[in-house]
């Protein structure tokens, strides 16, 4: 008897149920707290948020790992809850403790406050990703303290710089102690519920099965210099100018993704007209950095020999990056300005949607949202993932919230910010699935 009553509190139907009403509090106070530590990167100090979610989860009985991997503070956090199936490899659910800095002047009240306003809690990383690692430890805790033992094991790694490319983050896990996060499957940021970003008065739940590919490139303008009351007709800053205007303009009629276009007849027609939309749909260049003038601050009546921008190209998964390049320099076809690579991220390609973790996520999604429209998609932006697709494990990206366009912009923003009632819906979301049988 005593055995059988072991084998049935490892089936997740004859565990205890959460006490959700004290772990959604908890979840609330918890992010507030995760926030209040300004984790910017650079330098990406990450040691006194490694150490808070550590303490929150040997409060719990779980026994989680830190690994100093840079000189700055980088530091990087692993957790395993053993599963009953030990032959199949892990889950993975991947959430990265640094954020990106702020132009404090620009907000309107202290970008790490954590302050819970209109619904909605604000502050750097609430978004984009404290919030989503505040949910997949929530959801995680709440696992193991229902006596919950999962179908197999399923780990959770904190990076230290995924702001920065991971090299002191998931990049050097993988190099370093890739046994630790060995999985089959990965759960990272990047899909997400919404009303209107994806299709006006529907809820679709994307769930990402990939990234567009990051393409950093540096344009450099050489011309005369000169005093600025004698124009000169190789000025640089006008040759960068025109430069950038030909760079930026991308061919028409660019083949879609099948992703694309399995999103379309999900939804039944076109997708929404809005920059998100957009985005995921073509290739995009945007104009990021421009540099130029002489002296500090530049005087105004002097001509510089030099002008320099910088553009982030995000392609689709699929498209040929040296042929994308290739092409940009033919356009810009100017022997004054030289086109330097700054970054092109591997391209792993989508992951398949055919798989008991995939069914997982839409029957969660549809347990709480029996309207929702749930279909693959692919993200805008690269994802730590991206380096573990590489090696073959499946990755998805996987918010589990329902966001408006103008919410979902505030990533990197000076209003970023997200709803919480979302954020503690989205627990719940996750617990179904880690719960479910995989």
């Amino acid at each position: 008897m005593r055995l059988l009553c072991v084998l049935l509190l490892g089936v997740s139907g004859f565990a205890a149920e959460p006490d959700w009403p004290q772990v959604e509090k908890h979840a609330v106070e918890f992010l507030q707290q995760y926030v209040r530590i300004a984790t910017v990167n650079p330098p990406a100090d990450t040691a006194p948020a490694a150490a808070l979610v550590q303490a929150e989860l040997e409060k719990n009985g779980l026994a989680p790992k830190l690994y100093h991997s840079g000189p700055g503070g980088q530091t990087n956090l692993v957790v395993r809850l053993k599963g009953r199936d030990s032959s199949k490899k892990p889950l993975l659910l991947l959430n990265h403790l640094d954020v990106v800095p702020v132009d404090a002047k620009a907000w309107g009240m202290d970008p790490f406050s954590a302050m819970i306003r209109d619904g909605f809690i604000w502050g750097r990383g609430t978004l984009d990703m404290k919030g989503l690692g505040v949910q997949q430890m929530m959801a995680l805790i709440a696992l193991h303290n229902a006596g919950v033992v999962p179908a197999r094991d399923i780990v959770m790694i904190c990076t230290a710089d995924e702001e920065s490319g991971g090299a002191r983050g998931i990049q050097w896990m993988i190099e370093n102690h890739y046994a630790d996060i060995d999985s089959e499957y990965v759960l990272d940021e990047g899909g997400m519920g919404s009303r209107d970003a994806l299709a006006p008065g529907k809820l679709v739940y994307g769930i990402s099965v990939g990234d567009k590919v990051l393409v950093w490139l540096h344009l450099h303008a050489t011309g005369t210099a000169g005093h600025g009351s004698q124009p000169v007709p190789d000025n640089a800053n006008l040759i960068l100018i025109d430069a950038i205007r030909k760079a930026m303009a991308l061919p028409e009629g660019s083949k879609s993704s099948p992703v694309v276009e399995e999103m379309k007849r999900a939804i039944g027609g076109q997708l929404a007209q809005n920059k998100f939309a957009s985005a995921i749909q073509r290739n995009t260049i945007s104009l990021t950095t421009l540099t130029s003038g002489v002296g500090s601050p530049p005087k105004v009546n002097v001509i510089p020999s030099a002008a320099e921008a910088g553009l982030d190209c995000r392609v689709m998964p699929g498209t040929n990056t040296d042929e994308f390049i290739s092409d940009m320099k033919a356009r810009i076809n100017d022997p004054r300005v030289s086109v330097e690579v700054i970054n092109v991220a591997p391209d792993p390609g989508v992951s398949r949607t055919d798989t008991p973790v995939y069914a997982a996520m839409r029957k969660a999604i549809l347990k709480r949202h029996p309207d929702a429209i749930v279909t693959p998609m692919i993200v805008p932006f690269g994802t730590d993932s991206a380096y573990l697709h590489r090696r073959g494990v499946i990755k998805y990206g996987f918010t589990p919230m329902i966001l408006d366009t103008a919410t979902a912009a505030t990533m990197h923003s000076d209003k970023e910010r997200i709803p919480v009632r979302e954020f503690l819906d989205g627990i719940h979301i996750l617990y179904d699935v880690l719960a479910s049988e995989f």
